[in-house]
């Protein structure tokens, strides 16, 4: 079968929407770190409107920090890749051709730095997950995780401001793109405490005074790709698309409008700079992404694969919509105009998509570094009287107990050992109670321990 590439193209059919530049003129701007789908369902097509509308010199160089498996299906294919937007309404594929380069930052290293610490580049965009940022519980920087790891990105971005420095280069402006609360503050306490490390005071006075990190809020559910659905996608290109995303039609960003130089126009694809990130990030945190637990937790527990059978079973329904309208929307003060109670509908709406297929194991993941700004935020601004919310936290730890699906997560091997040493009660006591490792969120009264221990005993 024909691989998609720059010398294919032509023969997609006219259904499949291209690029509306030439790729070939447009110089890298963006160096984005962390490969995976939802960069390429998300930023990059932001960054495909903005030179379609006329920007240029914004083209992407991408990098995974460790995995080949990304590059290794975009290299071959010139970074070229097809967006498939379903619904209920049909599919839409469009062809995205931001992407010029690719590589591996473990196997090419000194490339990444290269790609840093060019005059072109003026912006670094980052989806690393949560667990990339190497916070330890109470939220401070792990440092001797980082400097064990060997190849985070604060290993690179630390170099990146050291060699800029001394190459009298401009600052750049660092786009955390993950569901953090107040990324990019965590990704500037991240990069200024490891030049600390590494003894580059001065080259650290620079980066805090010149360089930009803004808070962003992104939004865009993108399930893992599968073997049939890369048949699908090939079955109507007539040709292989390996590095193939599959989404729904909706996608947001806010962003902080604070940047170091010039940035691309994505507000032309619908992004909007804002002052304030906060209320925006804060409503996707606890209530989409707080649900989209819930409903992995619950859900797994009840049989089910995908997200849309989860929300449609009566038991958990009701649960995921009082944690988002009740507890999640009520637990911090919007921003003027945003409707809470509409984007609750609207999330629902979303999840019960049957023809995206998002597999509530994907949502489980790392789940001990999701569950605070996603659930004890929210427990926290209500006192702990939030009763959705503990129902979904009894199932998490029921989750972390039977080790489900060997789920990866940072803290497996600690959370399995308190379930070795103890029962329901004592694991409530050592994550959550006084001088526990996530007491620092959100600290249960008397009564809503008890009940959250009955919720968890067997």
């Amino acid at each position: 079968m024909t691989r998609l590439s720059e010398a294919t193209t032509a023969a997609l059919p006219a259904t499949v929407a291209r690029p509306g530049y030439d790729r070939a003129s447009q110089r890298i701007g963006i160096v984005h770190i962390g490969l995976g789908a939802f960069h390429r369902a998300h930023q990059a097509v932001y960054t495909d409107d903005a030179m379609a509308a006329g920007d240029r010199d914004w083209a992407i160089a991408a990098a995974s920090l460790r995995s080949s498996a990304v590059c290794d299906a975009l290299a071959p294919q010139d970074g070229l890749y097809t967006v498939t937007e379903r619904s209920g309404a049909g599919e839409a594929v469009r062809l995205i051709g931001a992407i010029r380069e690719v590589t591996v930052a473990a196997k090419a290293p000194e490339r990444l730095a290269a790609l840093l610490v060019s005059a072109d580049t003026r912006v670094v965009t980052l989806t690393v997950t949560e667990k990339g940022y190497w916070r330890r519980p109470d939220g401070a920087t792990d440092l001797a995780g980082i400097v064990a790891d060997g190849n985070s990105i604060y290993h690179y971005l630390a170099r990146a401001v050291v060699a800029r420095r001394a190459a009298g280069l401009g600052p750049l402006t660092l786009v955390n793109c993950d569901n953090l609360p107040d990324n990019g503050r965590v990704l500037r306490a991240g990069v200024s405490a490891f030049l600390d490390h590494r003894g580059q005071g001065a080259a650290r006075d620079w980066f805090e005074r010149d360089w930009r990190c803004p808070n962003t809020m992104v939004d865009r559910i993108v399930p893992a790709v599968t073997d049939a659905d890369r048949a699908k996608v090939e079955a109507a290109l007539g040709m292989r698309d390996e590095a193939a995303v599959i989404t729904e039609p909706y996608r947001q960003w806010v962003i902080e409008d604070d940047f170091a130089g010039d940035r691309p126009r994505w507000d032309v694809g619908g992004a909007q700079f804002v002052a304030d990130v906060a209320p925006y990030e804060t409503a996707k945190l606890r209530m989409l992404n707080g649900a989209h637990s819930a409903l992995a937790y619950l859900g797994l527990e009840r049989g089910h694969e995908f997200v849309h059978q989860a929300v449609a079973d009566p038991t958990i329904r009701p649960v995921v919509k009082a944690l988002m309208r009740d507890e999640a929307a009520t637990s911090f003060t919007s921003a003027k105009g945003q409707a809470l109670g509409p984007y609750a509908d609207a999330l629902l709406a979303r999840f019960a998509n049957t023809t995206l297929e998002h597999r509530l194991s994907q949502i489980a993941s790392d789940g001990s570094q999701k569950v605070g700004p996603r659930w004890l935020s929210s427990l926290a601004a209500h006192g702990g009287d939030a009763p959705a919310t503990l129902t979904a936290l009894a199932a998490w730890l029921r989750f972390i107990r039977t080790g489900h699906d060997a789920s990866p997560d940072p803290r497996r091997a600690e959370l399995a050992g308190l379930w070795a040493k103890g029962d329901a009660a004592s694991v409530v006591d050592a994550l959550f109670g006084p001088g526990g490792s996530m007491a620092s969120q959100w600290q249960p009264t008397e009564a809503q321990r008890a009940a959250l221990v009955r919720q968890v005993a067997p």
